[in-house]
């Protein structure tokens, strides 16, 4: 499976201008599962229950890795280019010998999603190696707080720079002052405590930055600070970071309404000297990665195939969400300069044409070459035109065509 996604990331990479870096993020994913006997089934978390109750539902568990591709008007998208089965191990029956339980605590230290996403980021930046011109780029790496942590920080490898959010009372240190460098004894690692994120954030004499950002044709202004040459133990005394710290963004539910705040975001990138903008900008797309977990379960029906086996529970969805990553960089070629060619939208449909075409237009514009002249289609002019209007109604008339094409599953 890793060949076919290998065709999507080389595929990226060649749309990239030469020494640009290649943007990747990392996310996990619960497809539910309601058999008892599927291999990789579970109980699991709930990501979408109520904060106030943790509930639980069987599922199996997916890491997905995506890229970002070059888009047009800054406009981006990403595409997956690794969907892996990460299962946990099976937890062995009370009476189970002292082998057993140790072999079951070790299997569980490694099957942890920091571990897995690890060993993508390792992979991905070995893969990149290999590919006509990766030398040369540099792997810039987002994810969420759930892997900003020391087993994906201290296992990251050259030429990579790692992007994520970290929490608001972490405690970090300043680089070290060669001054109070001692001639004998324990070298000094570490410097002075440096201010948690939260208290950044709440110090006036910090002044805020101003950044004016555009992302999908809508602009944010944005408030934020930045703090320069700090350290994490959790990344280790080897890493200078960046810390980035994004004041809440204002909002109104309906006009009139009194505004709202959402919560500020804490940044930390292991480039000290990249662009504060570089890094806002970047891990702003890492949103996409959801919208990819949107259209793949309910588009796509990723995780519905009724499969029992151990290697189709892992590959039947993995095929899937690589046939959507193709679909995703072929409709990019094909429209990159803007949506001729694209068939009208229904009639049910807005007339308004968004920033990008959905992958809802995507799978009817597939049908439609594809089943096309088997359904008499000769081109797409008129294929969706107004019937002439009539003051008396007609009887529902259903066209073949557009049944087919413009069927949403």
């Amino acid at each position: 499976m890793s060949d076919l996604f290998s065709v999507v990331r080389r595929s990226i990479a060649a749309e990239l201008p030469p020494g640009a870096p290649f943007r990747a993020f990392l996310d996990d994913s619960l497809l539910r599962r309601a058999g008892l006997h599927t291999p990789g089934v579970a109980w699991r978390r709930d990501p979408l229950g109520p904060r106030f109750q943790t509930n639980f539902v069987r599922g199996q568990r997916f890491l997905q890795v995506s890229a970002a591709m070059p888009g047009r008007h800054r406009v981006y998208r990403l595409a997956p280019i690794a969907f892996v089965h990460t299962p946990t191990p099976m937890k062995p029956k009370l009476k189970a010998s002292d082998a057993e339980w140790t072999q079951y605590h070790g299997d569980a230290r490694k099957a942890r999603m920091s571990v897995c996403g690890a060993q993508q980021m390792i992979q991905l930046r070995d893969s990149l190696d290999q590919d006509p011109g990766g030398l040369s780029r540099v792997l810039v790496l987002g994810f969420d707080g759930g892997y900003t942590n020391s087993t994906v920080l201290k296992k990251m490898p050259s030429r990579t720079v790692c992007i994520g959010r970290i929490r608001k009372d972490a405690k970090l240190c300043f680089v070290p002052d060669p001054a109070f460098r001692k001639a004998k004894g324990r070298i000094l690692r570490y410097g002075s405590s440096a201010p948690t994120p939260e208290q950044l954030r709440i110090d006036d004499s910090q002044a805020w930055q101003t950044l004016n950002f555009e992302h999908s044709g809508i602009a944010h202004p944005l408030r934020f600070k930045c703090l320069q040459n700090v350290m994490w133990r959790a990344a280790g005394a080897h890493q200078t970071l960046q810390l980035i710290v994004i004041a809440p963004l204002a909002y109104r539910l309906r006009n009139g309404s009194r505004l709202l705040y959402r919560h500020p975001a804490f940044l930390i990138c292991t480039d000290p000297a990249m662009a504060p903008r570089d890094i806002i900008e970047t891990y702003f797309q890492r949103w996409d990665i959801e919208v990819n977990f949107r259209d793949e379960k309910t588009l796509l029906g990723v995780g519905e195939a009724q499969v029992r086996n151990a290697s189709s529970v892992a590959l039947a969805p993995a095929f899937a969400v690589a046939a959507y990553a193709m679909l995703l960089v072929s409709a990019e070629r094909a429209f990159a300069k803007g949506s001729d060619g694209l068939m009208p939208q229904p009639k049910w449909a807005a007339s308004s044409q968004g920033q990008r075409i959905s992958t809802q237009q995507l799978i009817h514009q597939l049908r439609a070459e594809v089943w096309g002249r088997g359904l008499g289609i000769a081109h797409f002019s008129g294929f969706a035109s107004n019937p002439p209007s009539s003051t008396k109604s007609k009887k529902c008339n259903f066209d073949l065509a557009s049944a087919v094409c413009y069927a949403n599953r």
